[in-house]
């Protein structure tokens, strides 16, 4: 659902956004592509992997038609939702219970020990804040990515280091003009 419900939705989009000639897509990715990346959670974070070279993609397809891209990547926020709770534990029981028992001690422990590097101040409404501040950013000075990571896990050192070199590839060989603000590092 987090590749394939984004890009069914901006496919929708898309042909307004063309028409009129401006927009924002605004993709919500995670810090689990590029910084620490828990175990048990490999099915998310291959399918936030994807949608960020998705969102990465389409950031220079649709910059000649006035739309802007805006990738969010939040860190793990392990209070205000329920989401490690329901994206680490595959809906096929037999299979649960095969890693259950073999990693019960770790399934258990990994809530808490994620719990522990969030500072207690962090909020989840943070990640919804940083829309707001996208979207009334006027067009072309969006940043490609936002990081709101409370866990400093490093995303945002590696997807710095990844945009400059995309950006370099992009020079190289002749596509300067299908580079975002954010991206011309």
């Amino acid at each position: 659902m987090n590749v394939l419900g984004t890009q069914r939705v901006n496919r929708a989009a898309l042909p307004q956004l063309r028409e009129q000639g401006s927009g924002l897509l605004v993709w919500i990715g995670s810090s689990s592509t590029r910084g620490g990346c828990p175990p048990f959670l490999g099915p998310y974070f291959a399918a936030k992997a994807a949608m960020d070279a998705l969102a990465v993609s389409y950031a220079a397809e649709v910059l000649p038609f006035g739309i802007d891209t805006a990738i969010v990547v939040p860190g793990a926020f392990t209070t205000g939702t329920n989401h490690f709770t329901n994206a680490g534990a595959p809906a096929d029981s037999g299979r649960a219970e095969a890693y259950e028992r073999r990693h019960h001690p770790l399934l258990d422990e990994l809530g808490e020990r994620l719990a522990a590097l969030v500072p207690a101040h962090a909020e989840v409404a943070e990640v919804a804040e940083a829309v707001v501040r996208l979207v009334a950013m006027e067009h072309g000075t969006r940043p490609l990515r936002t990081h709101t990571d409370p866990s400093r896990d490093g995303s945002e050192v590696v997807s710095a280091v990844a945009d400059r070199l995309r950006a370099d590839f992009f020079r190289r060989i002749g596509l300067d003009s299908l580079l975002t603000a954010g991206s011309s590092l």
